[in-house]
């Protein structure tokens, strides 16, 4: 195009493509006639396609949870991963002998390849999180055999759904029964150590401080009562022991014998006392005198005299210090009996205090403890209303009442093909071939250097054009 500048018209757009008719023409032909030859002769392939409904749990969640909480994308994804294995789809083409003729000359991995690519499970786009359904899709060559194909495809779906449920649900009960035994090992085993310490420590346990307490207050009470008891004793022995001695040894009556000699009155002194006495006069006289002195003499029969009434003179068998020795050895007695109550009593109050002191370090481990076993308990107990709701949810499974997939449209036999769409081939050959006609004109316009008018020769030679002659056709002429 030499002035590219130029306006054009209807007639100008008419009258070059009247000129370049033949480069629209021939695209178009071309385009178009390929496009019914596709349309003609391309391979038909067919689709079935089986509508599955997801239907809901028919026992109220309130009564039963279920133990799949798995979304429906989720749970397809899985189940689709599933089927669509190798190992499934090998299974299906030899038992449905699908692809004879792609077995011959591809390698089995890729027919494989190429029925997965056939499979296709849709879901609704705008409600795909809480579809209540699904379509599943096979594309083939036989009519017949995408329907067989689609239907063993959706009961495959079914039957894969139903065994997840179930291993799922029977999963989480082995789970929850082997956590539940393994905690109730171990609540047993805290339970009795806890038993076991509570034993070892009867008595002293933090519960039982303010027993703990008032038994120490009433020991020492007892304590304070002994020891006045033991003061008291000790004072009543003393008073014996005194009463006691005053009669061993009375204050002698001094009298002057018939010799001139200071003597001792009888009676008035115990044995003991007037044998003494008499030895004493008998040493101090034979330091003197002879033995034969009148006054040896005397002393040695008064000796022997008082020998003979040992048993009337002797203090011991008086009533009264009888009495006196017999008091002295209950009071002895009732010392050493309240000794040994007061050495028990310290002991128990020792005992006590030591519980006491000690309540506050047992408290903490009683408090560690107890808080470990509650711990477990609570865990135990959760356990088992877990374990509960996971038995009522795999009864549920196994009986299929839970959520299921259930095929509402099962796939027919395709009347028509799905590939190739006819009229859209077509169409879009028209539209291809309008396009690369007027693309082919609009090309070929550009290219041309040729003068059409006067302004392309103003334009390119830069001179006047003063007068143009038209062209001046036949029928003129």
């Amino acid at each position: 195009m030499i002035n590219p500048g130029r306006s054009y018209n209807v007639n100008d757009y008419k009258e070059i493509f009247l000129r370049r008719k033949l480069y629209f023409v021939i695209p178009f032909v071309l385009i178009f006639a390929a496009a019914v030859l596709w349309a003609g002769f391309a391979p038909r392939k067919y689709q079935a396609s089986t509508l599955v409904l997801v239907t809901p749990q028919r026992v109220p969640t309130e009564l039963v949870r279920p133990t799949v909480t798995a979304s429906i994308i989720e749970r397809l994804n899985s189940i689709s991963q599933e089927i669509m294995s190798r190992t499934r789809l090998e299974q299906i083409i030899d038992e449905l002998k699908l692809y004879p003729n792609e077995l011959k000359q591809m390698k089995r991995e890729e027919v494989v390849e190429l029925m997965r690519k056939n499979i296709k499970v849709e879901l609704p786009k705008r409600t795909a999180e809480t579809a209540g359904y699904f379509t599943i899709s096979f594309t083939g060559e036989d009519p017949r055999i995408v329907t067989i194909v689609a239907n063993k495809l959706s009961s495959l779906f079914i039957e894969e759904n139903l065994k997840l449920r179930e291993q799922q649900a029977v999963g989480t009960t082995e789970f929850l029964t082997n956590e539940l035994q393994m905690t109730k090992e171990k609540l047993e085993v805290q339970g009795q150590k806890l038993a076991d310490y509570k034993r070892r420590n009867m008595g002293s346990l933090p519960e039982q401080r303010d027993t703990n307490i008032k038994m120490l207050e009433q020991i020492q009470s007892q304590s304070q009562r002994v020891d006045e008891s033991m003061r008291a004793l000790e004072d009543r022995k003393l008073l014996i022991m005194k009463q006691m001695s005053d009669m061993e040894n009375p204050a002698a009556a001094v009298t002057t014998g018939p010799d001139g000699t200071t003597q001792q009155k009888k009676g008035t002194m115990s044995y003991e006392s007037q044998q003494e006495e008499l030895k004493k006069q008998l040493a101090d006289l034979q330091s003197r005198y002879t033995e034969k002195h009148p006054d040896i003499v005397r002393t040695k029969k008064r000796i022997a005299d008082l020998e003979k009434s040992k048993e009337t003179t002797s203090i011991k068998n008086d009533p009264r210090y009888k009495e006196l020795k017999a008091s002295l050895a209950e009071t002895d007695r009732q010392i050493l009996r309240l000794r040994q109550e007061g050495e028990r009593i310290n002991a128990q109050s020792g005992q006590y205090r030591g519980r006491v002191e000690g309540a506050t370090q047992r408290e903490q481990e009683m408090a560690s403890m107890l808080q470990e076993y509650n711990n477990t308990r609570l865990q135990y107990d959760t356990l088992i209303k877990k374990s509960e709701e996971a038995q009522q949810a795999e009864n549920l499974e196994r009986r299929q009442k839970g959520e299921q997939f259930r095929v509402i449209d099962p796939a027919r036999t395709p009347e028509k093909p799905f590939q190739p769409d006819i009229p859209k081939v077509l169409l879009i050959g028209l539209f291809a071939g309008l396009g690369c006609g007027l693309g082919g004109i609009f090309v070929r316009e550009q290219l041309d250097r040729s003068f059409r008018d006067p302004e392309d020769a103003e334009v390119t030679l830069g001179l006047k054009v003063l007068a143009n002659i038209p062209r001046i056709g036949s029928k003129a002429a």
